[in-house]
């Protein structure tokens, strides 16, 4: 079940990261590269090279989950490195803007392809 809200910590790890490794790949590198214990209850955030592929990884009651967004146009957005952290801290918000595509300026907002729907008569 989907259960990220705005009362958890987010933290995108710094630099880029092979989207070919999976959820024990990807605890190695929360725990290496971040120096954080990723069954803390925080969601931590991985961005591919060319910043169309994210997995966010979080550990839930009964075991880890892990979340992925691929964008079919644009790109994601990458917020201010933060040293004493060694990674970007993040809120809820923060993490919807990035995923949305939404700019500083409230006219304007990075190309995002939206889902067909299908209406079904019955």
């Amino acid at each position: 079940m989907f259960c990220l809200n705005d009362t958890m910590r987010y933290f995108l790890c710094p630099g880029n990261t092979d989207m070919r490794k999976g959820i024990s790949s990807l605890c190695g590198l929360v725990h290496d590269r971040m120096g954080q214990e990723v069954r803390n209850g925080d969601v931590f955030i991985f961005i591919g090279r060319d910043h169309k592929l994210m997995k966010l990884l979080h550990a839930e009651d009964g075991g880890m989950v892990m979340y992925v967004k691929r964008l079919e146009a644009g790109t994601f957005s990458i917020p201010t490195y933060n040293e004493e952290t060694k990674s970007y801290f993040m809120e809820w918000r923060d993490l919807v803007v990035m995923v949305e595509g939404i700019q500083e300026s409230p006219v304007q907002r990075l190309r995002r392809l939206r889902a067909q729907r299908v209406e079904y008569i019955v």
